[in-house]
């Protein structure tokens, strides 16, 4: 039984590879290059690295997640442009009647994507993320985690919906 498993899984595995569409993450993907713009900082809150962070999370995620090759002109099949729009610290938990404990982090991108291949999958939207840390904590001891943690949330939407659809 175990034998007849494996000759069918042997049998079957060139066949999926061969499909140039298909991809274990649910995407599909038509084209071959993608271009990805630095992502322009617009938040009133300005942090220097806050760009090529994003930027480079976003490239990272998609190039790893499909076979397409990275291409800086615009005869690229996909086009990502965008732009930072809020960087913001509020409080998110109040303890007592006048203490914060906890604050909140939250960051939103403006995409726009241009699939050239398919225009009706094109598309202009916010995305927006955040995390809460403890106020005894200032935030910059807590920010480049935070960082980290909602630009690898923010590319996951991103990529979702580019490719996947969700």
């Amino acid at each position: 039984m175990l034998r007849k498993f494996f000759i069918l899984l042997f049998c079957l595995i060139p066949l999926l590879q061969g499909c140039g569409i298909y991809s274990f993450t649910g995407a599909t993907i038509d084209g071959k290059t993608l271009n990805i713009h630095m992502l322009e900082n617009r938040a009133r809150n300005v942090v220097p690295s806050l760009s090529g962070t994003l930027t480079d999370k976003i490239r990272n995620r998609i190039l790893s997640q499909t076979g397409l090759s990275p291409n800086n002109t615009d005869n690229a099949d996909y086009d990502i442009t965008g732009s930072i729009t809020s960087y913001e610290v509020t409080v998110s938990g109040v303890q007592n009647v006048q203490t914060a404990s906890k604050n909140r982090l939250t960051l939103a991108v403006q995409i726009n994507f241009k699939n050239k291949l398919n225009p009706k999958a094109n598309f202009n939207q916010t995305f927006t993320r955040f995390s809460d840390f403890d106020a005894s904590q200032t935030l910059q001891n807590v920010e480049t985690a935070l960082i980290d943690d909602l630009g690898n949330q923010l590319a996951d939407d991103i990529f979702n919906k580019a490719f996947v659809n969700w």
